[in-house]
């Protein structure tokens, strides 16, 4: 895992740190969508702001890194690559928060096809996972697996950074809102009732409190972008 990170000058520094720079960097598509509000909000966009104020007054970004690998076990998967990881204040909590990009993209493979003929890696992973947030196994079939281990990642940086709270939070530009029920589905599985544009406290004993939510984008013109 990278230890030192440098400023970014622009959305081309996140397009650098792709697992795909040419395949994965497009206009309409997730990854250029994220980058361009981001860098265009010159902080916290307000959609994300919104959601956070649930939880303090004056959002504030504190340290924002594309790309963020998190380490999960069975290394022949990979790390968790999360589109975005940031240290927020907000009021007088600090939040861990993994950012996934969304349009038109799916939440890659549902749990009935990413268990099919599992290796013991995946199975002990997904326990992990499963244990981190809480979680009964087996988790229904149509559960999307990047769900379960980009909110674990948030977990995971919070207890690292020892801050107050962590949240997982969706950053979708599809004007209809496509796969939100998946996300919807997700949430249900603490319990909870996801909404649009809400960040909702799912149930976690012991620390970090853990938040997830939806948060809907626009996105931006060329022109807007900052290069």
């Amino acid at each position: 895992m990278a230890r030192i990170y440098l400023p970014s000058q622009g959305t081309e520094d996140w397009r650098r740190l792709l697992a795909d720079p040419v395949k994965h960097w497009r206009e309409g598509y997730s990854a250029m969508c994220l980058a361009q509000c981001w860098e265009s909000a010159g902080g916290l966009p307000s959609e994300i702001a919104r959601l956070l104020i649930s939880i303090g007054p004056s959002p504030e970004l504190l340290v924002a890194l594309p790309e963020h690998k998190v380490p999960l076990p069975g290394s022949r998967l990979g790390d968790s690559q999360n589109d975005l990881f940031a240290l927020i204040r907000a009021g007088d909590q600090t939040v861990a928060v993994t950012i996934e990009g969304k349009v038109d993209e799916p939440f890659d493979q549902p749990l009935g096809i990413w268990l099919a003929n599992a290796s013991d890696g995946k199975r002990n992973r997904l326990a992990f996972i499963c244990d981190l947030l809480g979680l009964t196994q087996p988790l229904p079939d149509n559960i999307r697996y990047q769900l379960l281990h980009r909110t674990a990642s948030a977990v995971i940086e919070a207890r690292r950074f020892k801050t107050d709270l962590a949240a997982m939070i969706v950053h979708s530009f599809s004007p209809t809102r496509r796969w939100f029920e998946d996300y919807a589905a997700f949430v249900a599985l603490f319990g909870a009732t996801a909404g649009p544009d809400q960040l909702v406290r799912v149930h976690l004993e012991g620390t970090p409190r853990l938040y997830v939510g939806w948060a809907s984008g626009k996105i931006l013109d060329g022109s807007q972008t900052v290069i």
